[in-house]
């Protein structure tokens, strides 16, 4: 069942993301390629890498064994712990083809598929023997074992009257020619799972490490810092989440440690504290789900703001934001980020706890939207609350929430509330959850959608729905009541004084005698 919900998670989303794009990310279908890889990042044989704001890129794949031979680093650096760059290099021999270099840039868009790629390495490089001509490095896996051209190569070569005879070149790679899963595959201890994906924040690489990676942290920690221009930082989380500031302790493994980094979003640009507030670059396409569901002129009350990626993007898309984070780090960067962002007129901030925020300024201002809503205004009210582990807790907060008289229920404020779960069914373990603290059934009257697979066995849920009108509002003492008489019939009464029960009870009694 587990599996069939993430399926059909995955596909939904996969359907759903067309709009909000990372500005920084190169390939086409950066959403897409996101949501696959929370599957497949835990599959041996991957390194998932970050290139620029958080969005993984297309995995470094070691296409065989044979790459894993010629592309392996020195034997010799099996089980370092501080990282020593020249132990890396390591001579291979790679087939080359003499050309005279007038034509090389030419030549090399028609071979661009034959030539060898590697990082740091240049494609062209010097004839010791002859000046006037260049050495092209070919693909030893695009070559044969005879290391002749195929066809299409050769007819290629006739073209611009160049010699189709390869010949063999010994070939030095050092460290910056070698991949990150190159290096630490040969690193780590043989046999060991190498896997280890990273999300960037500007200048920052947060990593989670696996116990047999530890021994090797600042060694990997400093690969990654070289092999991505731009990290000046990688960090390891070295505890869970605390669950009242959302953040949790790290260790810097590498580089500066300069934790105030700045990084975009769904093209809002935040900056904050890592170390002291939460930020989930993953979250990015929750994050645009939810806005893609405000139109102009709505209502957004974030309970568990943090630095703003909830309430800034709405705040843009000219809604009304209430902003609250107990987090007094988190509320200093919202404020912050508020102004960055050119928004800081448009969002009101608290710093309270969310029940606090909840019985206070969302009680009131959510008093003060349904008396002036009507059908023809319908604007929608929206309260988010992404604080998974705790969240759905909250939910008693809105039983008899509201005195009045009961709103049209097209008007009634929604719901996203986050939780995590680790039920094989997590949708209806979710929605039993927000029914136990609600008080009633939400049968038909919800929606759940997978967000992300946290770990395994655990999935992070939101589910949306619209409080029902009988738990938002406090029941109505009525002017008139219903008292049952003995036989079985309803009379009504007053319900002020003990005096007027009285006679009203004679009243009825009278009456039944006549009957």
């Amino acid at each position: 069942m587990r599996i069939l919900w993430r399926l059909y998670g995955y596909s939904a989303r996969l359907l759903k993301t067309k709009l909000f794009r990372t500005a920084a990310s190169k390939t086409s279908f950066p959403e897409v390629w996101l949501l696959l890889v929370q599957y497949f990042e835990r599959v041996p044989g991957y390194f998932w890498v970050v290139q620029r704001n958080s969005f993984f890129t297309m995995p470094e794949i070691l296409e065989n064994k044979a790459d894993l031979e010629l592309y392996s680093p020195h034997p010799e650096v099996r089980g370092m712990t501080t990282l020593d760059r020249a132990a890396f290099k390591r001579t291979i021999v790679v087939p080359v083809l003499k050309v005279k270099k007038e034509v090389i840039n030419k030549l090399l868009k028609s071979l661009k598929h034959t030539t060898l790629q590697r990082p740091g390495l240049k494609r062209v490089i010097d004839d010791p023997k002859d000046e006037d001509s260049r050495l092209v490095l070919l693909d030893p896996h695009k070559i044969s074992a005879e290391y002749s051209l195929g066809e299409s190569e050769e007819e290629i070569l006739k073209q611009f009257n160049i010699d189709t005879q390869v010949s063999k070149y010994n070939l030095e790679l050092t460290y910056d020619n070698f991949k990150t899963e190159e290096i630490l595959r040969a690193v780590l201890p043989e046999g060991q799972d190498v896997t280890s994906g990273f999300t960037r924040i500007g200048h920052i690489a947060h990593l989670n490490l696996r116990d047999h990676q530890l021994p090797h942290k600042h060694l990997i920690g400093q690969v990654i810092i070289d092999k991505n221009p731009g990290i000046t930082c990688s960090v390891n989380k070295i505890n869970i989440i605390d669950n009242t500031y959302r953040n949790f302790q790290m260790e810097v493994l590498a580089g500066e440690a300069n934790m105030i980094t700045k990084t975009r979003e769904n093209y809002i640009t935040y900056e904050f504290d890592f170390s002291k507030v939460y930020w989930n670059s993953r979250l990015s396409t929750e994050h645009g789900r939810i806005i893609e569901l405000l139109k102009p002129g709505d209502v957004l009350f974030d309970v568990f703001a943090g630095v703003g990626p909830f309430a800034i993007p709405a705040a843009k898309k000219k809604c009304s934001v209430f902003a609250n984070d107990l987090n007094p780090e988190s509320y200093k960067w919202l404020l912050h980020n508020c102004k960055l962002n050119k928004v800081d007129k448009k969002i009101k901030n608290f710093n309270m706890d969310g029940r606090d925020f909840l019985l206070g300024p969302v009680k009131e201002e959510l008093t003060k939207e349904l008396s002036l809503l009507t059908k023809e205004r319908k604007n929608t009210l929206h309260i988010v609350m992404n604080l998974p582990a705790l969240a759905i807790e909250f939910l008693d907060v809105f039983k008899h929430f509201l005195d009045g008289k009961p709103c049209s229920t097209d008007l009634l404020p929604t719901v996203h509330c986050y939780s995590f779960s680790k039920h094989d069914n997590p949708a209806k373990d979710v929605q039993e959850q927000a029914e136990a603290f609600l008080g009633t059934s939400l049968e038909g009257r919800c929606s759940t959608h997978l967000v992300r697979n946290v770990a395994p066995n655990k999935e992070m849920m939101c589910i949306s729905f619209q409080i029902p009108a009988e738990v938002l509002f406090k029941k109505q003492r009525t002017h008139e009541g219903k008292l049952k008489s003995d036989a079985g019939n309803f009379r009504v009464f007053q319900l002020y004084t003990l005096p007027q029960i009285i006679l009203e009870k004679k009243r009825l009694h009278l009456m039944d005698l006549k009957l």
